[in-house]
C-alpha cells in the first residue's frame, strides 16, 4: 500500500505542482505592456496568453489538494509523520500554497483586470496610459518575485523529500 500511496503522491506532485510552475513562472512576462523594444524573441503578448496561464494555475490548483492528502497518508503509512523533514516539507508545503491562493491567484487576477497598456498617439491620455503600463510593469515584477519564491519553495521540499534527513536508504 505505500508503494501506491508514494507512486500517486508523486505523480500529483509533477501533474500538478508542474504546471503550477511553469505557468506562474511564464504568467509575468505575458501580462506585462509590450513597448517594442523589451521583447527581443519577437514572440507576441496577448491578454489571451496570461488568461490562459491564469486558468492553468487555478485549475491545476484544484488537482494539487492530491498532493498534500497523499503525501500524508504516505508518511502515516511509512511511520514518519513525526521525523523533522517531514514536518519541515509540511510546513514549506503550507507556505508555497499561501502564497499561491493568497498572493500569486490574486495578483494575476488584478493583472489581468488591469487596461491594456499604453495607447497610440500622444496627449493628455498617453500621459496615463504610460503611468498604468508602469504600474503593471512594477506588479508584473513584484508577482514574478513572489513566484520565484514559490517555486524555491517547492525545489526545497522536492529535496527534502529525496535526501530525507536520517533516513535509512543511504542517500
Amino acid at each position: 500500500m505505500t508503494k501506491l500511496l508514494l507512486s500517486v503522491h508523486v505523480l500529483a506532485s509533477i501533474v500538478a505542482i508542474g504546471p503550477i510552475t511553469v505557468a506562474a513562472s511564464m504568467f509575468p512576462r505575458f501580462v506585462k505592456p509590450q513597448t517594442g523594444d523589451d521583447d527581443p524573441s519577437g514572440e507576441e503578448r496577448t491578454p489571451a496568453t496570461a488568461a490562459l496561464l491564469h486558468r492553468i494555475c487555478r485549475g491545476y490548483t484544484v488537482v494539487g489538494v492530491a498532493v498534500p492528502v497523499f503525501g500524508l497518508a504516505t508518511g502515516a503509512q511509512m511511520g514518519v509523520l513525526g521525523d523533522a523533514w517531514l514536518i519541515v516539507s509540511i510546513i514549506l508545503t503550507a507556505i508555497a500554497a499561501a502564497l499561491l491562493l493568497m498572493a500569486i491567484l490574486p495578483g494575476q487576477e488584478r493583472l489581468l483586470a488591469q487596461p491594456a497598456g499604453p495607447a497610440a498617439g500622444g496627449g493628455a491620455g498617453a500621459a496615463v496610459d504610460t503611468a498604468t503600463a508602469e504600474a503593471t510593469r512594477s506588479a508584473a515584477a513584484r508577482l514574478a518575485m513572489v513566484t520565484g519564491i514559490f517555486n524555491l519553495l517547492w525545489a526545497v521540499v522536492v529535496v527534502l523529500m529525496i535526501v530525507r534527513p536520517g533516513s535509512t536508504t543511504g542517500a
